[in-house]
């Protein structure tokens, strides 16, 4: 990888959040190969599973060809505590949305940028969601069954970040990365 500022800062946040930031920079540092960061997101986030208390990272990164997706989650067993993690390679080309929704609360008070939430939804064809519900024609007395209608989603990644949890910085840091990435898919499949 090349140890540009980007690069550096991503290590430091990386190990800001202590998530295990040696495993995760060299994951990432094989996918990125020879090619340097143009925008990245870390995000730590932890759940409960039953009585486990479990912590996963994503961490999105842009380069000039390509999205890459990498995921590490722990897994802590009685013995033998282990962590896996997995990184995807998206080209920018096969990037076909970006969708950004941001929450703002009092809108017609706000000033500046005072977005409390944003969820960033990427998707390039992997993974698709079907929503179907049941037809009608209109008619409040009809009885007839008119079959399904639904719609199909991309919904490959999905990242959700709050100003309470992750705080403005990541915020920031989140609508910059969606901004990169639409300008590069844009260019990406041209």
């Amino acid at each position: 990888m090349n140890t540009g500022v980007l690069e550096q800062a991503l290590l430091s946040d990386l190990e800001r959040h202590g998530y295990y930031p040696q495993l995760v920079f060299e994951s990432l540092d094989g996918a990125l190969g020879s090619e340097g960061l143009l925008a990245y997101v870390v995000h730590h986030e932890a759940t409960f599973d039953r009585d486990e208390l479990r912590r996963h990272m994503s961490v999105l990164a842009l380069t000039h060809t390509r999205l890459i997706v990498s995921h590490t989650d722990e897994h802590s067993h009685e013995e033998h505590a282990y962590a896996s993690t997995s990184n995807e390679s998206v080209r920018l080309g096969a990037v076909d949305t970006v969708v950004v929704n941001r929450v703002v609360k009092d809108p017609a008070g706000a000033q500046g940028t005072s977005t409390s939430e944003v969820v960033l939804t990427i998707g390039w064809g992997a993974v698709s969601r079907i929503e179907l519900e049941p037809a009608s024609c209109g008619d409040p007395e009809c009885e007839a069954e008119h079959g399904l209608v639904g719609t199909a989603t991309n919904d490959d990644f999905s990242l959700r970040v709050s100003q309470a949890a992750d705080g403005d910085d990541t915020i920031a840091q989140v609508l910059e990365f969606a901004r990169a990435l639409s300008q590069a898919s844009v260019l990406g499949n041209n």
